[in-house]
């Protein structure tokens, strides 16, 4: 049967993309969906070992940097439409190495555009029907402040959070302040630029902090739900005082989905869940959720919270405002976070075959380099 749409996902064996994968392969037969991942630390193929042997999913592994296998891609697939997530995605690692975060998520971002152009421009009809969907951060945008210092950890309505009225928007300026988030800004404006330079049916769209299943344990939530396990300590930037949006992956993956089909070319959309909490106060309800399912007594890892030397620049709060994507497209969060909360926190236990193949000698030479002040880690 002759595929109706031939989609190239980048990045998809990593956290979100996975996801995004997943959902596409099994809600879609007759696409074909092309998973496009260099397989780097954070990609890994068991993540997809449940769809790998559908018929319309095909692997290939590459850098997206290789400009002249990627157009090769575009040709050998008939690649219609790219749903671009491969980047570099780590802040500490980017503090460490700036160099590679700008070859990924900026050198190739432009690869993976040029060869969508030059591919796309060898057709009569050009640009019709095709579409260039590409994955961004809310650390573009930089930071706000908290205005409620004492604000109550949890969902805050369009017009106030629990720590300030201020969110943002699709019309707020950049102003990164990371080398992570300096890439994925110039990222997006290289997006935006082959719309308004050669008119390539472009889309943009920033999110919070997703968490779930399948995502690499340098992030805060795996990482300390596998440390509370193991009963070693949970190191914590500062005094804990950083806000952050955090999203349900799955949610994601479904706002991917429909902006992908219905969103409106040139636009920008933010995706985010109106969530707000402190770190230290999520940490404290990983540790009591974690303990609750092991038969822990309750509180019982709360000694665990280590406070290491704060994060160089680290922003103080992000808040996305997600309504221009609710009251175009309808869409919102399904889950609550604490229902998403004890969903991530019992696939992290009952999956520690997943995570012992993921935590590597090479995991934890990079754990103690980034947390060394810390020396009982």
């Amino acid at each position: 049967m002759e595929s109706v749409r031939n989609i190239l996902i980048t990045g998809g064996a990593g956290f979100i993309g996975s996801h995004v994968v997943r959902l596409f392969v099994n809600k879609y037969p007759r696409y074909h969906i092309v998973n496009l991942d260099k397989l780097t630390y954070a990609g890994n193929l068991g993540n997809l070992r449940d769809i790998e042997s559908k018929p319309n999913y095909t692997f290939v592994k590459a850098d997206i940097c290789d400009f002249d296998f990627i157009l090769d891609v575009f040709k050998r697939y008939n690649i219609d439409g790219v749903i671009h997530l491969a980047a570099e995605s780590h802040v500490d690692r980017s503090i460490k190495d700036p160099f590679t975060f700008a070859k990924t998520n900026v050198m190739g971002t432009l690869s993976m555009l040029q060869a969508a152009k030059i591919y796309w421009e060898s057709f009569p009809e050009k640009y019709e029907g095709k579409r260039f969907y590409h994955i961004s951060t809310d650390e573009v945008y930089g930071a706000l402040e908290i205005t409620r210092p004492q604000g109550d950890s949890n969902s805050g309505e369009c017009g106030g959070g629990p720590f300030g009225d201020k969110f943002f928007t699709e019309d707020t300026k950049y102003n990164p302040h990371s080398p992570y988030s300096a890439a994925k800004a110039g990222s997006d404006h290289f997006v935006r630029a082959f719309h308004d330079t050669y008119g390539m049916p472009t889309i943009v769209t920033n999110c919070s902090n997703n968490y779930g299943p399948y995502q690499f344990p340098e992030k805060l939530i795996p990482l300390f739900i596998n440390n509370i396990r193991h009963r070693k300590p949970l190191p914590v930037y500062g005094k804990g005082e950083n806000v952050r949006d955090w999203l349900y992956v799955v949610d994601h993956a479904n706002a991917i989905d429909l902006i992908f089909h219905e969103g409106k070319i040139a636009e920008t959309y933010n995706i985010g869940g109106f969530n707000e909490w402190k770190n230290i106060d999520l940490i404290k309800v990983v540790i009591r959720t974690v303990d609750r399912i092991l038969g822990r007594p309750e509180n019982a890892d709360m000694d665990l919270i280590t406070f290491v030397t704060d994060r160089a620049g680290h922003d103080m709060r992000y808040a996305i405002d997600s309504t221009k994507l609710k009251k175009e497209l309808g869409w919102e969060p399904s889950l609550q976070f604490e229902e998403g909360i004890e969903k991530t926190v019992r696939w992290y236990l009952d999956n520690q075959t997943w995570m012992n193949n993921i935590t590597t000698g090479e995991y934890e030479k990079y754990y103690g380099d980034m947390y060394g002040n810390n020396e009982s880690i």
